[in-house]
């Protein structure tokens, strides 16, 4: 078995949402674990200068409708929440919090907060909804809500995100495998491929 692959991914991104449906999957295919890592875009746009794609003029209509004709390809109920794009602050917390835990409930509640913004179109960045699911997930509540307000996970997200920032992250998805960085959704074929051949 290879080393685990590094999948980054912002709550707020909906390609990020696509990829979080397929990556364990695609990994596995090839013998390989995966390790999850949200991040906040904000910081990523504060070093490349840019903004979110749906609010880029002429680029935001073609990604409304490039995401729209992939939800229909993949039979998913797609729907951008309302506001967008969001916060996703108190999500990556709470995964960060679940993560050092139990890495598989956190992909798991990861999974739930995704499909409640990109199927449910709910508003996740308020703490109030991510607890709602943590508690549909079966977390406790309780020790959550501390979690979202704990200055260790505050840490931990800040240091998380200039981590992500420093491999060169610069967009949601974004995978490493092997020391090899694929931007987007769109370059999963070809991740797949790096891993069943060893590269090229």
């Amino acid at each position: 078995m290879g080393e685990p692959v590094t999948f980054y991914f912002d709550f707020s991104s909906p390609y990020g949402f696509l990829a979080a449906r397929e990556i364990d999957a695609l990994a596995g295919r090839q013998g390989r674990e995966t390790i999850w890592k949200p991040m906040l875009l904000g910081a990523v746009f504060k070093q490349t200068g840019t903004q979110p794609l749906t609010n880029i003029p002429l680029k935001g209509d073609y990604t409304r409708r490039d995401l729209a004709r992939e939800a229909r390809r993949l039979g998913i109920d797609f729907r951008l929440p309302d506001p967008f794009p969001f916060a996703s602050i108190a999500a990556a917390r709470a995964f960060y919090w679940l993560w050092d835990r139990d890495p598989a409930a956190a992909k798991d509640l990861a999974r739930a907060l995704l499909e409640r913004a990109f199927v449910g179109g709910d508003d996740i960045s308020k703490p109030a909804k991510v607890l709602a699911v943590g508690a549909a997930q079966g977390l406790d509540g309780g020790a959550l809500e501390a979690a979202l307000q704990d200055v260790a996970i505050k840490d931990r997200l800040r240091r998380e995100v200039e981590g992500a920032v420093a491999a060169g992250v610069f967009g949601s998805p974004f995978v490493i495998a092997d020391g090899e960085p694929f931007w987007g959704y769109d370059r999963f074929p070809r991740l797949e491929a790096w891993l069943e051949t060893g590269g090229w």
